[in-house]
């Protein structure tokens, strides 16, 4: 396994690896959500960690966590940790379907999670374990999910979360399922002629029924380029590791 270390920006370092490492909607994912000063974050299936991390860069004082089943991925966010001197952010080994045996219940202000996009049974699984897990439900599904983000947040508490467009229905029906009301949606694609490639949901627990379409994210202009936002929401990435 080949390690390599990412820098995300205002001194903030990152321990990738070829097996965990992580995509631009990782990073969409981790603007989307947008924690606010003093929240309390868990991002599940975590990876090597670029959710919180990035969180880090933007609220280095709030409590973060990372939760993943794999141990690997685990022991580079935990390097990752040591090697930014953070005491605020720290990962977890476990299975999301049991976090109540980790974490406490009700105690969290926003949950995330990039999940895997393929239902259990579909497409041709990946050969390597890593890549099985990240991609097929075969550990986890959208209600395991749903599920898990029920029980770590607060009354009022966001889950945001990302997919393909076409596991939108089973969502919001695991949303819905667990008392976490779809608020916010929105949609990533290519430019304004092309379908979306992506969603961002947004979920607030306990919350009335009222869902806000927000305007389609287009990560190219029309000459083919990175758009403004896209490039925006790099920004500080970029410029760290040009």
């Amino acid at each position: 396994m080949k390690e390599f270390t990412e820098n995300l920006g205002k001194g903030i370092k990152l321990i990738c690896s070829d097996t965990h490492g992580f995509g631009t909607d990782a990073i969409l994912l981790a603007h989307f959500a947008n924690p606010k000063p003093k929240d309390r974050c868990v991002d599940l299936g975590t990876g090597c960690g670029i959710i919180p991390f990035l969180w880090l860069r933007a609220n280095p004082k709030n409590e973060i966590i990372g939760v993943d089943i794999q141990e690997q991925a685990i022991d580079q966010f935990n390097r990752s940790k040591e090697l930014n001197n953070k005491d605020n952010i720290r990962g977890i080994t476990h299975d999301l379907r049991t976090i109540e045996e980790v974490l406490p219940k009700g105690q969290f202000d926003l949950v995330t999670m990039n999940p895997p996009y393929k239902p259990k049974g579909s497409g041709i699984p990946s050969e390597a374990t890593p890549d099985l897990i990240a991609r097929h439900e075969v550990m986890c599904t959208a209600e395991d999910a749903a599920e898990a983000a029920e029980k770590l947040l607060n009354s009022g508490g966001r889950f945001c979360m990302c997919n393909r467009p076409e596991r939108l229905a089973d969502v919001i029906t695991a949303f819905k399922n667990h008392n976490i009301e779809p608020k916010k949606i929105r949609f990533v694609q290519k430019n304004k002629d092309t379908a979306p490639w992506l969603f961002l949901i947004e979920g607030k627990k306990g919350s009335k029924p009222y869902l806000e379409v927000l305007p389609p994210l287009l990560t190219h202009d029309e000459d083919g380029n990175e758009s403004e936002e896209l490039l925006k929401i790099l920004g500080a990435y970029r410029e760290e590791n040009q």
